[in-house]
């Protein structure tokens, strides 16, 4: 009995020099917590980046009141930069080749005697600068309104915490619930069908009162939006992607942000925003169009008669009242932005990044943001949205253009809308067949404009313009030319998801919410599923057969990718398009003849086919080139010498 009250008196003891441990730990916790930084972004670094430097935004109450200081080898702070706000210090660090990955604290001692610290890392990088191969003229590209593609988790559709909390999939700006969990789910379609890339749009916060399902008016941009998913499942499709051997491009916005960002509510600095001063003396009454002092004249940017006025109308003036227009002059914005897009590519391992409203920015800062990624990533890839239906206009953005006024973008891609309206007009054109299809052939022969036209970006549709279906009038023939002539361009192509089943916005032609409409088979209850083909009509099922034809040879198509392209004048209703690599030359012909039809094939004796046996990509059926080839149908033939 005495030996069992000994062991109850050590048991007794050692729990309660236990709870004193835990007690003591829970303390320590707390104190961590609260003396832990409100904010600091880049929320982490990588070693090893050509460029030493390292600007900190830290946002923490009356942070400007204090010194911050970092003992950690290969770290060292050379200056502090105090803002308007006294909440926010920018830290500009240098770090050392020889730094190694690893945490360190920085430690801020207020003029109060408080002090504050924050736990900082640095990570190693998992490849080098060139190994990260950015998109070009053998990839197809995938583009993705998430929201509407497929709700892969049903716990992250609210967050009672945000805004915006409806889901209802009646309404077409509402969120319906898509994420990043239901696009991985489905990177075997989307590779299947022989897509080589993904783009979705923007999946950062976007804590908007309304319409915030788009995400491009982002209120964070180091956070993903929860109701997308987290950075773990950003990441993970990333990862499912390189797995493919696919890349992910991101959607990024460099000219605003949401009306709703943190920062909106504690503006560092007087000139962080355009037009700042007429927003905070207006702020009440700031819904009013008038006030945003935007004009849209994207052509001052290269338009030598421009008057200041219109110029600041266009660089200055905000996109809608409820998007802040980011004043990328402040040198503190500017590297802030550039540093994010550079942790984004790292920490996601990036395939290229397309930005969005690309000639509404600071022109300057947007060559010095193209220009420090790609001398950090020299294979990297950024394609920038100009919507101009104007060559001129698209080329000056490229780089390596021949610029009047001596600009270099250091932009590889402009996006092709010249093309895109080309197609299109072309392909509807009635009144004469030759007329239209010179549409094609004209579009394509301004390519002497272009500096790499092989690295100009084009597309059908978008989440922005008219579905493809819709704009050529329902006509799936029209759909098969206007595709299998994209896919066969000396260009990086890219195509909008639902293209595939012939989805349309013919209710309401132009109706954003209803061009980004839900894809069948995506999301819980649906009758049609097109990822397994139930319920898809023969029309629907013969175009995501087609399409997967086209890419999946396009895959492995030197003469697509890289060839020589000869084009013929049209003709009689038919268009003669060739590419041509050592011995692969591959064949489109656009025929908009109702009737049979049989052509001469003599005027294209100088691409060396006479004689050669070549092949119907999509029905693999074979014959010898000769004299004349008979067309029984309205449509698009795909031939290949590779058999």
């Amino acid at each position: 009995m005495k030996n069992l009250f000994l062991v109850f008196v050590i048991v007794f003891l050692f729990s309660c020099q236990k709870r004193e441990q835990n007690k003591m730990e829970f303390t320590r916790e707390v104190a961590e917590v609260m003396s832990e930084i409100e904010r600091v972004e880049p929320p982490n670094w990588f070693i090893g980046f050509k460029d030493s430097s390292l600007q900190l935004l830290v946002k923490e109450e009356n942070i400007g009141a204090s010194i911050p200081s970092i003992s950690y080898e290969g770290v060292s702070i050379e200056k502090v930069n105090k803002a308007r706000s006294n909440n926010y210090l920018f830290i500009d660090l240098k770090i050392d080749a020889s730094t190694k990955a690893g945490k360190f604290n920085i430690d801020f001692t207020f003029t109060d005697g408080t002090k504050k610290t924050h736990t900082y890392e640095l990570k190693s990088r998992d490849k080098s600068s060139d190994d990260f191969i950015g998109f070009n003229s053998s990839d197809a590209i995938y583009l993705i309104t998430p929201d509407r593609f497929a709700n892969g988790d049903e716990s992250n559709n609210i967050n009672t915490a945000l805004k915006e909390t409806d889901i209802d999939r009646s309404d077409n700006y509402k969120r319906h619930g898509g994420d990043l969990q239901g696009i991985i789910n489905h990177v075997d379609y989307i590779a299947d069908l022989g897509f080589t890339a993904v783009w979705p749009t923007p999946v950062l916060l976007n804590d908007m009162a309304e319409s915030s399902y788009h995400g491009y008016a982002m209120t964070d941009f180091y956070k993903v939006d929860s109701r997308f998913g987290n950075l773990s499942e950003y990441k993970k499709l990333a990862d499912k992607l390189r797995d493919k051997d696919m890349k992910l491009i991101m959607d990024q916005v460099a000219n605003h942000c949401g009306i709703g960002h943190w920062w909106m509510k504690d503006i560092p600095f007087d000139d962080w925003l355009n037009n700042q001063k007429n927003y905070e003396e207006n702020i009440n009454n700031w819904n009013d169009e008038t006030n945003i002092g935007s004009n849209h004249r994207r052509t001052t940017n290269q338009d030598i008669y421009a008057s200041k006025a219109d110029l600041k109308g266009n660089n200055e003036g905000w996109f809608t009242p409820a998007m802040p227009d980011l004043n990328q002059r402040n040198p503190f914005l500017a590297k802030y932005i550039i540093q994010n897009s550079i942790w984004w590519i790292e920490t996601l391992g990036l395939g290229g990044i397309r930005q969005d409203t690309y000639p509404y920015p600071d022109k300057y800062f947007m060559s010095n943001w193209a220009g420090s990624i790609m001398n950090e990533y020299p294979n990297f890839s950024i394609v920038g949205e100009e919507w101009s239906y104007n060559p001129l206009i698209v080329g000056y953005w490229q780089r390596g253009a021949n610029n009047r006024d001596g600009y270099e973008s250091n932009l590889k891609s402009p996006m092709d809308f010249p093309m895109q309206k080309a197609i299109v007009e072309g392909l509807n054109e009635q009144e004469s067949w030759d007329q239209g299809l010179i549409k094609l052939y004209e579009g394509l022969a301004n390519d002497f404009h272009y500096a790499s036209p092989k690295d100009v970006f084009v597309f059908l549709d978008n989440h922005d313009k008219t579905r493809v279906f819709t704009e050529l009038w329902e006509d799936v023939s029209k759909v098969k030319m206007g595709l299998s002539y994209m896919l066969t361009l000396p260009r990086i192509p890219q195509i909008y998801y639902g293209t595939e089943i012939l989805m349309n916005d013919s209710a309401n032609p132009g109706d954003h919410g209803l061009i980004r409409s839900d894809f069948p088979g995506g999301f819980k209850g649906d009758a049609v599923n097109a990822f397994t083909g139930e319920g898809l009509n023969e029309s629907q099922k013969d175009m995501q057969s087609f399409i997967t034809k086209v890419l999946n040879y396009r895959k492995s198509s030197k003469a697509i990718q890289d060839g020589k392209t000869i084009h013929f004048s049209p003709s009689t209703g038919t268009y003669f398009l060739f590419r041509i690599k050592g011995d692969e030359t591959v064949v489109n012909i656009i025929n908009k003849n109702d009737q049979p039809i049989t052509i001469s094939l003599k005027r294209f004796e100088e691409v060396g086919l006479d004689g050669k046996k070549v092949k119907n990509i999509i029905t693999g059926d074979t014959f010898i080139w000769g004299d004349e080839i008979n067309l029984s149908e309205k449509g698009s033939v795909l031939l290949t010498t590779k058999i």
